[in-house]
């Protein structure tokens, strides 16, 4: 299982990479591992606003529906569409196959993430 370390990781297994004021946001190695074959994802329109802990989008499996949750609140300022023709690049590497990109409302909002560090500490206890 590979957790990169210059991510922010929730504890529903949501990843966020911070650029500037944009969030790039995904699910993490772990929780890929554990959905199995990912074989549809239910995407989320670009321009919508969200906020932290709202549902993202749901990705299906051949084992079951799971939701995404945001970890970080603002703007949808961009989709991933590759991942309506292919939502099996979740599973080859699910840090590049990032869902959306969000322009960060309240940048704080971070601090309440986990490190790479807790991150890793947190799925192995889990």
């Amino acid at each position: 299982m590979e957790i990169k370390k210059d991510l922010y990781y929730t504890k529903k297994h949501e990843w966020v990479h911070v650029e500037g004021e944009i969030g790039t946001v995904g699910i993490s190695d772990y929780a890929q591992e554990e959905l199995g074959d990912v074989a549809y994802v239910d995407l989320p329109e670009e321009g919508e606003h969200v906020e932290k802990d709202d549902e993202l989008c749901e990705i299906e499996s051949v084992k079951a529906v799971t939701e995404v949750y945001v970890p970080v609140s603002g703007e949808i300022t961009a989709v991933n569409t590759e991942l309506e023709d292919a939502p099996e690049k979740i599973n080859e590497d699910p840090y590049d196959a990032w869902i959306v990109k969000i322009a960060l409302e309240a940048k704080d909002e971070i601090d309440d993430l986990m490190t790479a560090e807790e991150y890793e500490k947190y799925v192995e206890d889990l």
